[in-house]
């Protein structure tokens, strides 16, 4: 698999990453085992989890699975720290709570350090100077080669890029957030926040929440996350009519291309300006493997500039035409 360098760094990671969201909840060791041998088989290195994910479970389970089935010199592992399971307060970001779960996090995976550490999301209650210290500290200590975040709008984003640039501190090398044809909302402001900055963009939930396959056309099946009681209010907001259309878009272009409509969606979403890598979560290795085999997909131009149109997000002012208003 070809692998790239995440923004203006040294890191170079494969150009699709493996999530492992669902591990240790909807995905059980032998399942998740499956998953991360196909992945390192078909030459992927970047395997993103979070300490959230299973109440920790997922990283007990990568961690697991390194110690007898793939070395962990060969992944670059990203990890998340910030996001808390409190109905009052969703992220907490104060540098003890980051540090704290940093190194529960390494416990968990059984490592000395991540490769990728990001803040989950921006926590408005603390400033934002003190969680990017946590970043600082745990690159310098060698608990963390590189850093990042995830779930920060365009104005947090440029505002952290900024800082950490401003100084002697640690350039943010990635930004981890949703982006795919049914949601291109990072295209207003973060992307071109992180494209100024040097931060790579690692989209999360490429194929628009499992929604883009096709597999919901004809209803929810029953083995799929819209039908999982917990994953289920996560992909409802993608059946509707808007997305109906850009899904059928999408069909369309694989059916013209012999191809798949997961292969079109994901090498859209991996080919666009300023993406490093999407990040693919699957349930089963069958799966994942079939979301692999896009290496040697490559869109023409015609079918991105129609899956462009019939997706285009409504960004007026002042992002365009402002100067005929």
């Amino acid at each position: 698999m070809e692998q790239r360098h995440l923004g203006r760094t040294g890191l170079r990671v494969s150009r699709i990453g493996l999530g492992t969201l669902t591990w240790g909840r909807d995905t059980d060791e032998h399942d998740a085992a499956e998953q991360l041998k196909a992945f390192w088989d078909a030459g992927g290195t970047l395997v993103d989890t979070a300490d959230v994910y299973g109440g920790g479970e997922a990283e007990h389970l990568l961690g697991r699975l390194m110690e007898r089935l793939v070395p962990r010199s060969d992944l670059v592992l990203s990890t998340k720290a910030g996001s808390v399971p409190d109905p009052d307060r969703r992220t907490d970001g104060s540098r003890g709570h980051l540090l704290a779960a940093l190194d529960a996090s390494l416990a968990r995976l059984g490592t000395d350090h991540v490769d990728l550490w990001q803040l989950h999301a921006y926590d408005p209650y603390t400033p934002l100077e003190e969680s990017l210290q946590a970043l600082d500290i745990a690159v310098r200590s060698g608990r963390a080669r590189y850093a990042g975040v995830a779930n920060f709008c365009g104005w947090q984003l440029a505002k952290a890029g900024t800082w950490q640039l401003a100084g002697d501190r640690t350039r943010l090398a990635g930004a981890q957030l949703e982006y795919s044809l049914l949601q291109r909302g990072v295209e207003r402001e973060v992307l071109p926040a992180a494209i100024d900055l040097g931060i790579g963009l690692l989209p999360s939930s490429p194929l628009g929440r499992g929604v883009l396959t096709g597999k919901y056309r004809s209803g929810t099946p029953s083995d799929s996350r819209g039908a999982s009681e917990a994953l289920a209010p996560f992909v409802e907001p993608y059946l509707d009519e808007a997305a109906s259309r850009i899904v059928e878009a999408v069909s369309t272009a694989a059916d013209g291309l012999a191809t798949t409509p997961l292969h079109v969606a994901l090498a859209w979403v991996r080919d666009r300006p300023g993406v490093t890598a999407p990040i693919v979560g699957a349930r089963t290795a069958r799966q994942l493997t079939a979301a692999l085999s896009v290496e040697g997909l490559s869109l023409p131009d015609e079918i991105c500039r129609a899956l462009d149109d019939v997706s285009a997000p409504v960004h007026r002012y002042p992002d365009h035409d402002w100067s005929t208003l």
